[in-house]
C-alpha cells in the first residue's frame, strides 16, 4: 500500500501477514479478499467522495458497509452469491480488527452482525457427456494453443479441479512416469489430494509435456499450463478459454451447452458422471477435495432429483379409478356434499 492511513496499514497487515501467516489461507483466497477491497476502495470514492489516500479506519461503519453492498448488486449487478463473498473478506477484515483495533470493537461487531443474503436453492449447472465431448470437438489440435488447450480442458474435467487449482500446478505435481498414473492438486486451506489420471488422459498429457521439452530436470518447478509468452495461466486466462470454446459449441447445439458456464460447471459435470457411472460417494468426495461426504451428497440429490423428473415426463396413469365418486369435486358448496353423505 502506498498510503499511510490506519486503514491502509491494517488492511495491508491483514493481507501480507495475517492472513498467510498466522490463518494459513491460500493466495487464491487471499487474491479474492483483495478484489472485495479494492470494490470497496471504488465504492467509497465514488459514493462518498473519500478516495484512498484518505480512508481511515472510521470510514469502515456498519452504514458504509451496506451502502457498499447494496452498490454491489444495485450498480455493479453482482448475484447474491457474490455479495456474500464479499461479505465474507470483510467479516473476515472485522474479526482481525477486534483484536489489532480493540477500542473500536462496538463497530467491528456490528459489521460482523449483518447477514448474508439467501440466496435460494442452489442449482448445479452441468454437461452432460455429449455436452463435454462436443466442447473438446471445438479444439484446433493442429496448432500449438489448440493442444495446450485440450490438455488443459481435458485434465480440469478428468480431475475435477477447481479452476484456481489448475491455475497452480506445476510441472511436479504430475506423476505419469510409471502406473498409477497420478496428479497432486493442492486446494482449499492449502490441503493436497492425489487424483488417479485415466490411461487416455496421460496419454494427452505426455504429449503436451514432451512438445514444451517439461521433461526437462529443471522444469519442475515450472507451471504446467502458460501462455504464448511462458507466464502462468491465471484463473481468469482459464476462464476465458473454457469460454471461447463454449461459445463455438453453443453455435451448433445450443441445447447441450447452458448459457451460463464456469470451470466450475466442469467440476460438477466430472462429479455427475462418476456418480451416474456407480462410482461411490466418499470416492467421489475425496477426488473433489470435499471436507465433508454431505457436501459431495448434493449431486447424489441432484440425481435423484432428475431422475425423477424424467420418471415423471414418462409417467401414463394405468391404474383403475379407485374413487369413482367424485361429486364433491364439482360441488362448490362443501358443507351440503358432506350433508348429502348422510342421505
Amino acid at each position: 500500500m502506498t498510503t499511510t492511513t490506519d486503514f491502509a496499514r491494517h488492511l495491508s497487515r491483514f493481507l501480507s501477514e495475517y492472513l498467510p501467516h498466522e490463518r494459513n489461507v491460500s493466495p487464491n483466497t487471499i487474491a479474492s479478499y483483495r478484489d472485495s477491497f479494492l470494490q470497496f476502495i471504488d465504492y467509497m470514492k465514488e459514493a462518498k467522495g473519500i478516495g484512498v489516500d484518505r480512508l481511515q479506519l472510521k470510514d469502515l461503519s456498519r452504514g458504509n458497509v451496506n451502502g457498499y453492498l447494496n452498490w454491489i448488486l444495485e450498480e455493479r449487478k453482482c448475484s447474491p452469491a457474490t455479495r456474500n463473498y464479499r461479505l465474507a473478506a470483510i467479516h473476515s477484515f472485522c474479526r482481525y480488527l477486534q483484536y489489532a483495533v480493540i477500542e473500536k470493537m462496538e463497530e467491528w461487531q456490528k459489521i460482523l452482525s449483518i447477514k448474508a443474503m439467501k440466496t435460494g436453492g442452489t442449482t448445479l449447472c452441468y454437461l452432460t457427456t455429449e455436452g463435454v465431448k462436443l466442447l473438446l470437438e471445438q479444439l484446433d489440435t493442429t496448432t500449438w494453443r489448440g493442444r495446450r488447450d485440450l490438455a488443459l480442458i481435458s485434465l480440469m474435467y478428468d480431475t475435477g479441479a477447481r479452476v484456481s487449482e489448475m491455475a497452480d500446478l506445476t510441472v511436479d505435481s504430475v506423476r505419469i512416469r510409471s502406473e498409477p498414473y497420478t496428479i497432486r492438486i493442492v486446494g482449499k486451506g492449502r490441503k493436497a489430494r492425489i487424483v488417479p489420471l485415466a490411461k487416455e488422459q496421460v496419454s494427452i498429457l505426455m504429449e503436451y509435456m514432451k512438445e514444451n521439452h517439461l521433461n526437462d530436470s529443471n522444469k519442475a518447478a515450472s507451471p504446467l499450463f502458460f501462455n504464448d509468452r511462458h507466464e502462468r495461466l491465471t484463473r481468469e486466462g482459464i476462464t476465458y478459454v473454457l469460454h471461447k470454446y463454449a461459445d463455438m459449441a453453443r453455435t451448433i447445439k445450443p441445447d447441450l451447452i447452458p448459457k451460463r458456464i464456469s470451470c466450475h460447471s466442469l467440476r460438477h459435470s466430472r462429479a455427475m458422471h462418476l456418480l451416474q457411472a456407480g462410482v461411490n460417494l466418499v470416492y467421489i468426495r475425496d477426488i473433489l477435495g470435499h471436507v465433508s461426504i454431505q457436501t459431495t451428497d448434493i449431486y447424489a440429490r441432484a440425481d435423484s432429483k432428475a431422475k425423477r423428473e424424467a420418471l415423471e415426463k414418462a409417467y401414463t396413469d394405468l391404474t383403475p379409478n379407485r374413487d369413482p365418486d367424485k361429486s364433491w369435486e364439482s360441488n362448490k358448496n362443501l358443507r351440503d356434499w358432506l350433508r348429502g353423505l348422510k342421505k
